[in-house]
């Protein structure tokens, strides 16, 4: 699966990991966390994260 970065501050969402502290669980794609989600570090919306290289 694809991992995304955030734009702003550099975090990366890796879906073998998830972000189960807020919700989501591990193997969860990026187009399956809730859009509702945000960035565990700086607090912005998945519309801030691009693909990882």
């Amino acid at each position: 699966m694809q991992k995304y970065v955030c734009v702003v501050c550099g975090y990366i969402y890796d879906p073998e990991q998830g972000d189960p502290d807020n919700g989501v669980v591990p193997g969860t794609s990026f187009e399956n966390i809730p859009e509702d989600w945000v960035c565990p570090l700086c607090g912005v919306g998945k519309d801030q994260f691009e693909i990882s290289e």
